[in-house]
């Protein structure tokens, strides 16, 4: 495995580090495999309940490696073309595994959040940030049109009118104005990112598992179905959630007016 990304579970949550802080953590060819890699690999493993990504060093994540762009530069139109269309959709199966998994994925996130990493924030289902943090869609300035699922999850969370400020103009907005947006879900200090991102993690992974997958379906999918669609999966959702152990320990501990134990199953 790369040391392009890091790797480590423990009591039920797996963080992964994107680990080119002298780049920004810009994405590498061996950093996106490694990625989707462990990200499937977590969808699978009954022991991982919530997934923490972050980035090493002062940035989440700056996008993609826009000096190795640079190299390509000189390549004809065509060239450029069938390349960059191979190497982006490289990436859809990453985005589409995290939207799928039934397990909550948290981004930690402290200095930039550029191109791709706002992409990959928006794709994760909560956002902790430090004061310090911005983010940027920033493909504009470099003449391209975004990747990585921006398109489609942004106007979903900011609207379409200020979507398109934010895509086109390529501003800059700080931890709080993203917060306003509701690009991120919460902003603490600095210093208390890593403790207050093991707190919201341990919630989530303390939580009941099966419910919480159920919901974020239902949740992702809620865009595409009608009304009448909609209650019908909300039913089978609930039904489904019934005939697990937690939803009987949830009941028993509601009954016995104490704290509920669940064992994710």
């Amino acid at each position: 495995m790369t040391n392009d990304l890091l790797a480590e579970v423990k009591d039920g949550i797996a963080t992964l580090t994107l680990n080119r802080p002298e780049a920004r953590n810009a994405l590498s060819m061996e950093m996106r495999s490694a990625l989707y890699d462990r990200l499937v690999e977590y969808e699978r493993d009954d022991n991982v309940r919530c997934i923490i990504i972050r980035g090493a060093g002062e940035h989440f994540q700056a996008g993609g490696d826009v000096k190795s762009f640079s190299e390509m530069a000189s390549l004809s139109p065509d060239e450029r073309l069938k390349m960059f269309e191979k190497r982006i959709h490289t990436l859809t199966p990453t985005i589409l595994t995290m939207l799928r998994m039934p397990k909550p994925i948290i981004a930690s996130v402290r200095g930039g959040a550029a191109g791709f990493g706002l992409s990959l924030l928006l794709a994760c289902d909560m956002v902790i940030a430090s004061e310090d943090a911005f983010v940027t869609l920033a493909y504009i300035g470099i003449g391209t049109s975004p990747d990585g699922g921006g398109t489609f999850m942004l106007p979903r969370v900011v609207g379409m009118k200020k979507a398109m400020e934010i895509a086109m103009l390529g501003d800059r907005f700080d931890a709080e104005t993203a917060k306003d947006l509701g690009l991120i879900n919460f902003v603490v200090p600095t210093d208390d990112l890593e403790s207050e991102t093991a707190k919201l993690a341990k919630r989530l992974a303390n939580g009941p598992t099966v419910a919480i997958g159920r919901t974020k379906q239902l949740l992702n999918h809620s865009l595409q179905h009608s009304l009448e669609e909609q209650l019908s999966l909300e039913a089978q959702g609930f039904a489904f959630c019934a005939s697990s152990n937690d939803w009987a320990e949830g009941v028993t501990a509601f009954k016995e007016k104490r704290r509920p134990v669940y064992k994710g199953n």
